[in-house]
């Protein structure tokens, strides 16, 4: 062999590895689109075939909401699976944009040194504890709110729980002692 021919075939296999590199990269990126409340719901209304609406409530000063962020939400298997079975919706807990839901406005309530969006306190069931993320199917049917720091593996169990509606045929006890 001669030197030229091996520098070819050493320069295609630096090519290969690099473009190999890139999308292993590229897989890792795996992102949500966040939408907000009202996109959501228009696509809720306008595609064919709706997902399920999933809504991470957060707040802006919570340290805990955005470990979840970068943990567990860019995690590459929980993107895709969101991605791919929810309208993936953003909402801060302590907004001022007023929200419809079911014919009725909801706005924020000063309250304190910040205040508290209607909107949060029906979604957490009053109970406004940051983060939480709140589970809906098609038709805007509350499923669950899920409170608390989760981490990759448990958050996607439970996304798969109402995701691939599993909750229709079983309880979330027996369900999470399974698997």
């Amino acid at each position: 062999m001669n030197t030229y021919t091996f520098q070819i075939r050493k320069v295609l296999v630096l090519l290969c590895i690099g473009l190999l590199t890139q999308f292993a990269v590229a897989q890792e990126k795996a992102t949500i689109e966040w939408l907000s409340w009202n996109e959501a719901v228009e696509r809720l209304n306008t595609d064919e075939n709706p997902k399920k609406l999933f809504i991470d409530v957060y707040t802006d000063w919570c340290g805990w909401c955005k470990k979840m962020d970068k943990d567990t939400f860019q995690n590459p298997k929980v993107a895709a699976y969101m991605e791919a079975n929810f309208y993936m919706v953003k909402f801060d807990g302590e907004g001022k944009e007023p929200i419809e839901f079911k014919g009725k406005t909801f706005g924020f309530v000063p309250s304190g040194r910040k205040g508290y969006h209607e909107f949060a306190a029906v979604l957490l069931q009053g109970r406004l504890s940051y983060p939480t993320v709140v589970f809906m199917d098609e038709n805007l049917q509350m499923l669950s709110p899920v409170p608390g720091y989760h981490k990759p593996t448990p958050f996607l169990k439970i996304a798969k729980y109402f995701g691939d509606d599993v909750y229709k045929e079983k309880d979330w006890k027996k369900y999470s002692e399974s698997k």
